[in-house]
């Protein structure tokens, strides 16, 4: 199972994206996909899905089986297609891609939400299970939601970094000092929750229950970025709920509550 032909609405592209992947595979145009293929991935944005299948609706040719690659919808979004009498499904790999070198090492191994009717799942199970991957099936009114969590694990984690960047640089720490040091703590924090489960993994003043630390940062972060404060209250409050999971007692609760707030 191989790549055999790429189409891009800007050649150029195709032409880099086909001497990407090697020797063999041909840069053609999206209407001559369904002359020479069976089985298409429409690997473009979210906005771009519905042209896309609407352009290779239109050609006559050979083509069975097509699947994009969003995380927000279902086969819905290959509706031309369908219509046209081609299997549509999905498939998002559920894994932070930002160029081709590093994309094609990170999808070996990672988790693929798939979705479609018979011949679309089969063959999306089919490429997922070639990269080593985890299969999921997301139940159609769940697209959304699963998207949203893939997004939370994901941008805001980089979003949260750079909020810790930014206190790090507050505090007199250079920003690019600060995400080296501040790697091995968030690495290290994924890597318990995904052993030990979330709650149980837990660290830190709010899950000890330390209203008089939670008090102070807030003070402190009275300098910094208003996003960044609701941030960190935001994110408290959660920890608050994920501590009071572990154990942690209703009166040391409502201290860091209320210091979260700044009602202390």
């Amino acid at each position: 199972m191989g790549i055999a032909y790429l189409a891009s609405r800007n050649p150029d592209h195709a032409k880099a994206a086909a001497a990407f992947i090697g020797e063999g595979v041909r840069a053609v145009d999206y209407g001559d996909i369904p002359l020479y293929a069976s089985h298409a991935l429409v690997a473009v944005s979210d906005r771009a899905i519905a042209p896309v299948a609407e352009e290779l609706a239109r050609a006559n040719g050979t083509l069975r089986v097509a699947l994009h690659t969003c995380g927000s919808y279902g086969p819905e979004a290959l509706a031309p297609l369908n219509a046209a009498g081609v299997s549509c499904g999905s498939i998002h790999p559920l894994q932070t891609l930002r160029d081709a070198s590093q994309g094609a090492a990170a999808l070996r191994g990672a988790a693929f939400a798939v979705s479609g009717d018979s011949a679309a799942l089969s063959w999306a199970e089919e490429l997922a299970r070639a990269l080593g991957g985890r299969i999921l099936r997301i139940r159609p009114d769940g697209r959304h939601l699963y998207h949203a969590a893939a997004v939370m694990a994901s941008n805001y984690i980089v979003a949260l970094l750079d909020c810790a960047g930014q206190l790090m640089a507050l505090a007199g720490v250079p920003q690019e000092d600060a995400l080296r040091a501040l790697a091995p703590l968030a690495q290290a924090s994924v890597a318990n929750a995904v052993r030990h489960g979330a709650v149980e993994a837990l660290t830190g003043p709010i899950a000890r229950g330390d209203a008089a630390t939670v008090a102070e940062h807030a003070r402190a972060l009275e300098g910094a970025e208003p996003s960044i404060v609701e941030l960190y209250k935001a994110a408290g409050l959660h920890t608050l709920r994920m501590a009071r999971k572990r154990g942690l007692g209703d009166e040391d609760a409502e201290r860091v509550r209320r210091a979260l707030l700044g009602r202390q």
